[in-house]
């Protein structure tokens, strides 16, 4: 069992106002496969075309409130960014990294033609040991409700395979669980399909524990925001601090119109798929609206935390999206799945009451495993992990934006095939950043590019040949990173070597 030092120090990192004060009540609302542009709030300095398409009027009003991060990291793909979350470990030490099949013991990849299967844990997080295929971690909301929070999980878990500890919300340290399983998307979003769970026809991916809303008009983003606030009834009732975990489906396929918002879209002009995304997408922002409105009701907005995000970046495939593929996410590059700033660069916003100055913006990158000793710090919690914590909490961050580590290296590990047929960006890449230089390595054929981010959005320009003293710093550093976390390559069919790293290729 480690202490943690981030856990050491957390309550020195609280302002003593806030220490003075009873814990805030901590909501995560994480939303699935939003890309950075899926949203009428420009995330950096300046809006972009996209920024138009979308209605997104109460994370406009969250940003005004509270502070958006205009370099809000996750990992190309939801499952390891969700278990980044849930115990502060980087996906390449945690080993999964990959989407986890609702299935025990049946790996998600691809089948390919260069590489062999890969060793990673099929089966998720785990928060026991011994279980095969999967990472053993110490929870997040176990940690706050020993900590005496009310832990309230509502919507897509999808830490863990069925038949395993981590499929069940309520084993990583959940109070009251909505919603949450094995699965990673709806068997559909319609309450008048029951959520999928129709006799006959129900699959793996049915939305379980709704029935109050089966055969009605509710749809599913509806029917969890409605959970989620009865869910945090009996805590607000007693004045005891709560974590909401609200992680919603959407905007996940299947791409289902939100009839609530459909037509908006449709007047505007854009063809019924992408008129029936921007619905999921002005759905989600309603969530958060009537979120926020409760806790002004109930007279707890200035005791709370929200702290919005998303799981990886935007759908680029076309299809299901329609348009010319890995445009979805334009001025970013490609989309799900890819190494490219459109699949892991995230919209990210935090409002902490006291704390964050409203209407501010961080230009200082965070990655998804630092909300794990963020919220701990939050809550004031000392805590002791299983787990080696890779997370940095980011306070000092919401205490001043303009705090800035140009040093510190992010690292991504996806030696995975996530689908059958390489894009840009996906499938089978390292990648790291530090400061404003980003490297993606290919261990396809080991290439490195190279793109100076701060200059280069768009990621337009390979500097790799212009800078090759750089590309080998960055490749050691990478190399140095993956062999400290014993992460692992992917094995050659025609050697059975694994695919090598960074450092060992020109």
């Amino acid at each position: 069992m480690k202490l943690s030092f981030i856990g050491l120090i957390a309550g020195l990192l609280l302002p003593v106002t806030m220490q003075a004060q009873q814990r805030p009540n901590v909501i995560v609302f994480l939303v699935d496969d939003m890309g950075w542009m899926d949203t009428s709030l420009p995330m950096g300095d300046s809006a972009y075309p996209l920024n138009k398409r979308y209605y997104t009027p109460n994370m406009e009003r969250l940003a005004a409130e509270g502070m958006k991060f205009s370099q809000a990291y996750a990992t190309p793909v939801c499952t390891p960014t969700r278990v980044s979350l849930m115990t502060g470990m980087n996906a390449a030490r945690h080993r999964v990294t990959n989407w986890t099949s609702p299935v025990r013991d049946r790996s998600s990849d691809n089948p390919d033609d260069q590489f062999g299967p890969l060793d990673w844990n099929i089966n998720g997080c785990s928060p026991v040991p011994g279980v095969p295929g999967t990472v053993y971690a110490t929870p997040l909301p176990q940690l706050l409700r020993d900590a005496g929070y009310f832990t309230v999980h509502v919507g897509k878990a999808h830490w863990g395979a069925q038949g395993t500890p981590g499929a069940n919300p309520y084993n990583f340290g959940f109070t009251v669980n909505v919603a949450g399983h094995a699965a990673g998307h709806p068997q559909s979003y319609l309450g008048t399909e029951n959520y999928g769970n129709i006799p006959g026809k129900a699959s793996v991916q049915a939305v379980p524990d709704l029935q109050q809303y089966h055969g009605t008009d509710t749809f599913l983003t509806e029917a969890l925001t409605l959970e989620a606030l009865k869910s945090i009834e009996t805590p607000v009732k007693n004045k005891q601090p709560f974590f909401l975990h609200l992680a919603h489906y959407t905007v996940h396929v299947p791409i289902q119109g939100d009839k609530r918002f459909l037509q908006r879209y449709l007047d505007a002009g854009l063809d019924t798929l992408e008129a029936k995304y921007a619905s999921l997408v002005e759905g989600m922002d309603k969530s958060l609206g009537d979120i926020m409105d409760y806790l002004k009701k109930k007279n707890i907005d200035r005791q709370t935390v929200i702290i919005f995000m998303s799981d990886n970046g935007g759908l680029s495939l076309a299809p299901p999206r329609t348009g010319a593929p890995h445009t979805q996410n334009a001025p970013l590059k490609a989309g799900k799945g890819s190494m490219y700033e459109g699949g892991i660069r995230e919209p990210m916003i935090v409002k902490w009451p006291g704390v964050t100055k409203a209407g501010t913006m961080a230009k200082q990158y965070v990655m998804i495993e630092d909300f794990f000793p963020t919220i701990l710090a939050m809550a004031g919690v000392r805590y002791k992990t299983v787990q080696q914590v890779d997370g940095r909490s980011f306070v000092n961050i919401l205490q001043n934006p303009r705090s800035a580590d140009s040093t510190r290296p992010l690292v991504w590990h996806y030696p995975n095939k996530w689908v059958p047929r390489d894009g840009p960006g996906i499938n089978y890449k390292s990648t790291i950043r530090q400061g404003r230089w980003k490297m993606i390595y290919n261990m396809r054929d080991g290439k490195k590019e190279l793109y100076d981010i701060e200059a280069d959005l768009r990621e337009s320009n390979d500097l790799s040949a212009a800078n090759p003293a750089k590309v080998k710093a960055l490749s050691a550093l990478l190399s140095d990173r993956l062999r400290e976390w014993n992460a692992q390559m992917p094995p050659l069919k025609n050697t059975g070597k694994a695919a090598p790293f960074p450092d060992e290729t020109e």
